[in-house]
């Protein structure tokens, strides 16, 4: 409690300060009473000391070398009882006591300094237990909001309203995860900040630019990732009952975040094993693949472009555990980042690198553009936060999901590609390489436009004949329409092969003669291995 709270206890009636009147709003933890001159050595800091002068009734400016030592023990005050040895206090100990700011009480004659100290001790036992009483109760409410599903921001506008002061909830780059009501300017005076690793107590700080102070209490979310309760103002450290408002929103506040990351933890765990599951083809059909991308909202009819990226550099840490805890503090960073982020982007992980998964809207007329745009922002990023530069290699548009296995193998392409120049903080595109790679980039619909307008007549004859003509007529192009060598590949009879690309010339009511024609075919038979893929 305070001097200013100890002067109004009733059973202490009769108590009147007469010096160091500044500093009544000192905190008084402890009493203590004077026994023998040499009590200086024995202070303690918030110490309340009485005694009836006895010791100075010979020698009372001795009195102001007890003062000084109290003030600089920080001690709370000094209670005389002057009408017993000492009929008046020296000038010069009331001015010292006024300078130093250390109260000096007169003691009441009724009391003895027993009863003083029981009635002193008893009152701070009764105001800790009403404080602590006071934060039982504040625990239970607040922990009801949570577990009543209400949420943090219901907390934090309870918080606000109990403390009067706006409140915000931030993590360790200042960026907002709940508020209570918006301080805008907070993250942008203060971008590109990063906040040390959080204490056990809160701190105070100021913005230079604006003076505006905020005091911030520390939260435990996981074991990579810390937060802050943010408040407006500065918390005084003698504000008890703010002080444990704000410490009992914190644990409530910690253990509903520590389970929404332990659960978001477990969901990215099985999102990852998934697409990376699909990556290394262990899944037996499309069918099963669509089916399960379905369940983490990947639709299979959506456009994507796949990027891969990796922090630059093998030596930026010095040993591998330090880099590994590096890329992961990164990589938490950036899946955090483009969690709100629009287009909608889904996020992995795979050894070193991270895999971003964008989805091309339909009214985007450069959707690669867009995504260049992102990748620059995460860049400048995650140069600000942790000196880091990191790279990113990206696909060209895949238009199903199931063609995203070879928009990976596209982008990993194109991140090795930047590589061999050296380079860092690079977003390098795909190049098409060859006919298959151009043909991903067509909508999967127009592919089977294209094939049906080429190959229809073969698909309207018996399978197994379908399958003969079409393997025939692949080798025979592939060998630049030699007879004998398409014979001596398929174990057959050149007769049988001329009769097989007469019958396919038949059919198809064109000439393999043709370029134009032949050139269809060739490009059909690409799309029809692709699409069986």
């Amino acid at each position: 409690m305070k001097v200013s709270q100890l002067l109004t206890v009733p059973n202490l009636n009769g108590m009147n300060i007469i010096a160091g009147q500044s500093g009544i709003e000192r905190e008084v933890t402890s009493v203590n009473m004077m026994d023998a001159p040499d009590i200086i050595h024995y202070l303690n800091k918030n110490e309340f000391l009485i005694t009836t002068a006895y010791h100075f009734k010979d020698q009372p400016h001795m009195l102001t070398e007890l003062v000084e030592a109290m003030a600089k023990q920080s001690c709370a005050g000094l209670g005389i009882k002057t009408k017993r040895f000492l009929d008046n206090i020296p000038d010069e100990v009331i001015q010292l006591a006024d300078q130093l700011s250390l109260p000096v009480i007169e003691l009441p004659l009724h009391l003895s300094l027993g009863e003083i100290v029981n009635h002193t001790l008893r009152a701070i036992l009764d105001q800790r237990s009403s404080e602590l009483t006071f934060a039982l109760e504040t625990h239970k409410q607040f922990t009801k909001i949570i577990m009543e599903g209400k949420g943090i921001g219901l907390l934090l506008q309870d918080l606000s309203r109990m403390i009067q002061r706006p409140v915000q909830l931030i993590d360790q780059h200042f960026k907002s995860i709940f508020h209570e009501e918006p301080i805008e300017k907070l993250p942008l005076l203060l971008d590109g900040k990063t906040l040390p690793p959080p204490t056990t107590s809160p701190t105070s700080f100021s913005i230079a630019s604006t003076r505006d102070t905020y005091t911030i209490f520390p939260i435990h979310i996981s074991e990579r990732k810390k937060g802050y309760l943010l408040i407006n103002g500065e918390v005084e450290k003698t504000d008890h009952l703010t002080s444990l408002t704000i410490e009992q929103a914190t644990n409530v506040i910690s253990f509903s975040l520590m389970k929404d990351s332990a659960l978001k933890q477990q969901d990215r765990s099985i999102r990852n094993d998934f697409f990376l599951h699909f990556l290394d083809g262990t899944f037996s059909s499309q069918e099963e693949i669509i089916g399960r991308a379905t369940e983490f909202s990947l639709k299979n009819e959506q456009q994507y472009i796949c990027v891969v990226g990796k922090i630059d550099g093998d030596n930026y840490l010095p040993t591998y555990a330090k880099r590994h805890e590096q890329t992961d503090f990164i990589y938490d960073f950036i899946e955090d980042e483009v969690f709100t982020m629009s287009p909608k982007i889904h996020f992995f992980t795979k050894g070193e690198s991270c895999i971003l998964l964008f989805e091309a809207e339909e009214h985007m007329t450069h959707p690669s553009t867009c995504c260049e745009s992102i990748l620059v922002q995460l860049q400048e990023r995650v140069l600000k936060y942790y000196e880091n530069t990191i790279s990113f290699g990206m696909s060209n548009l895949c238009h199903t999901f199931l063609y995203v296995k070879d928009a990976y193998k596209d982008a990993l392409d194109a991140l090795s590609q930047g590589n061999l120049s050296k380079r860092t903080g690079y977003i390098q595109n795909f190049q098409t390489k060859d006919v298959t790679e151009l043909l991903r980039t067509v909508p999967q619909d127009d592919l089977k436009n294209f094939y049906s307008f080429a190959l229809s007549r073969l698909t309207n004859i018996k399978i197994e004949e379908e399958q003969t003509l079409l393997e025939t007529l692949s080798v025979y192009l592939e060998t630049h329409c030699q007879i004998s060598e398409t014979a001596k590949r398929l174990f057959i009879h050149r007769n049988t092969v001329v009769y097989r690309i007469e019958k396919c010339e038949e059919i198809l009511g064109k000439s393999l003669k043709d370029s134009e024609t032949t050139l269809q075919i060739r490009i059909a038979l690409r799309i029809r291995a692709l699409l069986q893929n």
